[in-house]
C-alpha cells in the first residue's frame, strides 16, 4: 500500500482563487448599467410612438380629435353580449377600438353615426384590420333584431355596459353627453381620444388623418390582428 509523501500531497492543494473582479463594485454597476440599456432599448418602440403623436405633430396638419389626458385606464369590468353572455373588457385589447356609446333603442341618429363608424373604419384601407369597431350599449333598452343582425355582419362588437362604469372611462368635457363622441382606444385598453360624431368631408378627412397618425406611430409595437 502507497502512502502520499508530502510532495505528492501539495499535488492536490487548490491553485487559483475565485476571480475578485466579479465581487468588484465597479463590475456589479457596469453590469447593471447594460441591462437598464437593454430594457431602455426594448421599450423605444413604445416611447417613440407617443412621443411621436404627442409632441411631435406635423406642423400644419389640421386635428380633429380632442386628446383625453391622462390616458384613462381600460376598467376591470365586463359587458354583457346581446345574448346576455359575460364578456370581459380586457378581451378587447390588442386592437384599436373605435367606440360608439348609445341606449338600445338606437334611433335614427345612432344608426347614421354606427354606420358612419363602420365607413371610417373601412377608409383606413390596409390598417382596418388593426381596429375594431365596437357599439356599447349603456342601458337595458331591447336591440332590434334587425340591427342586432345587421352589426354582427359588419362584424362590429356590441356589448351591453354599466353606464357608470363607461363614464370614469369615456370621459367629455363638461356640458357634453358620451353620444356626441366616438372614442379612440389604443390596443393596451386606453381611451386616449375623442371624435365628434358630426363628420361632413373636411371633418372625416382630418378624423381620417389623425388615425393614420396614430396608426403609424405605433407600427413598431403593434402588429395587424389579436
Amino acid at each position: 500500500m502507497s502512502h502520499l509523501t508530502p510532495d505528492k500531497a501539495l499535488d492536490l492543494s487548490v491553485h487559483s482563487l475565485p476571480d475578485s473582479a466579479a465581487l468588484n463594485p465597479r463590475v456589479v454597476m457596469t453590469g447593471r448599467l447594460k441591462l437598464l440599456a437593454i430594457l431602455f432599448l426594448c421599450s423605444m418602440p413604445v416611447l417613440l410612438a407617443y412621443f411621436a403623436y404627442y409632441v411631435v405633430r406635423p406642423q400644419g396638419a389640421a386635428s380633429y380629435g380632442e386628446l383625453i389626458t391622462p390616458l384613462r385606464e381600460l376598467p376591470l369590468a365586463s359587458g354583457f353580449t346581446l345574448n346576455g353572455s359575460e364578456k370581459p373588457l380586457a378581451t378587447l385589447k390588442a386592437q384599436w377600438l373605435l367606440i360608439k356609446v348609445d341606449g338600445g333603442a338606437c334611433l335614427q341618429d345612432c344608426q347614421k353615426q354606427l354606420v358612419l363608424l363602420r365607413q371610417f373604419r373601412l377608409m383606413l384601407g390596409k390598417d382596418m384590420d388593426r381596429i375594431d369597431w365596437v357599439w356599447m350599449v349603456n342601458d337595458q333598452q331591447v336591440v332590434a333584431a334587425d340591427l342586432s343582425q345587421a352589426l354582427k355582419k359588419d362584424q362590429a362588437t356590441v356589448l351591453r355596459v354599466d353606464p357608470v362604469v363607461l363614464q370614469n372611462w369615456l370621459i367629455v368635457p363638461a356640458g357634453k353627453s358620451q353620444t356626441d363622441y366616438f372614442f379612440v382606444i389604443d390596443p393596451m385598453g386606453n381611451a386616449m381620444m375623442r371624435l365628434p360624431v358630426r363628420f361632413d368631408s373636411s371633418a372625416i378627412t382630418k378624423a381620417k388623418r389623425d388615425m393614420e397618425h396614430l396608426l403609424r406611430a405605433s407600427l413598431p409595437w403593434d402588429p395587424p390582428g389579436r
